[in-house]
């Protein structure tokens, strides 16, 4: 018997009762946001956008023909932007600034040159405003999220869960996952909010069907 096997033994004895049965431990609480009734969708979705502009993210909902002019509004103050492989290419197609793939990969000096990234993103959790990206197509790897001062990300309503254990059978735990709870920021000993230290100073979040 190794150590994980004695501590999660004695920690079933710990909570056997006296008839020597497992006392059960209640779930039901974890599956969805206490807000949001289980398969609302158009909640989940009210939630998700409710709490990043909380955390002051720039989101806008649109219907698939309008992405495009979507995405040309968030790259509006941008002149130049990094696309990763299997993003669809008629969304920056009526924006006219430069556009950077990254292949081969940028370095990291080319990347925080660039203005910005549009990415799309694996699951978006409303209950916490989290994006989460696992490096799959239209995503790319992490460097080209986290250097350039405004990423651009577009989500999918059917990738919209309420709670976090919705998220993760959606999720590959060997891909590279990449959690984003807003614009990147951070505060001093002082409480003073300073954005854009970890990553994106300003986060668009376009939501679409």
């Amino acid at each position: 018997m190794n150590a994980r096997d004695t501590v999660l033994s004695r920690i079933r004895r710990a909570t056997a009762d006296l008839s020597g049965t497992r006392t059960a431990v209640p779930r039901s609480y974890l599956h969805h946001a206490p807000t949001v009734a289980p398969g609302d969708r158009e909640g989940a979705v009210a939630l998700l956008v409710e709490r990043l502009e909380e955390y002051g993210a720039e989101v806008r909902r649109t219907d698939a023909s309008g992405l495009p002019a979507a995405v040309t509004r968030a790259l509006q103050a941008a002149r130049s932007a990094v696309v990763p492989d299997g993003l669809p290419e008629h969304w920056t197609a009526g924006w006219d600034g430069e556009l950077r793939r990254d292949q081969p990969p940028l370095t990291h000096h080319q990347l925080a040159a660039v203005d910005a990234v549009v990415t799309t993103c694996a699951v978006a959790v409303a209950e916490s405003g989290t994006l989460v990206l696992d490096g799959g197509p239209g995503q790319g790897r992490r460097a080209p999220t986290l250097l350039p001062d405004l990423h651009v990300c577009v989500v999918r309503e059917d990738q919209v869960v309420s709670a976090l254990p919705e998220a993760m059978p959606r999720l590959d735990p060997r891909r590279p996952l990449t959690w984003i709870s807003g614009p990147s920021a951070t505060a001093d000993i002082e409480m003073i909010r300073v954005r854009g230290v970890h990553g994106p100073r300003r986060l668009a979040v376009l939501i679409a069907p």
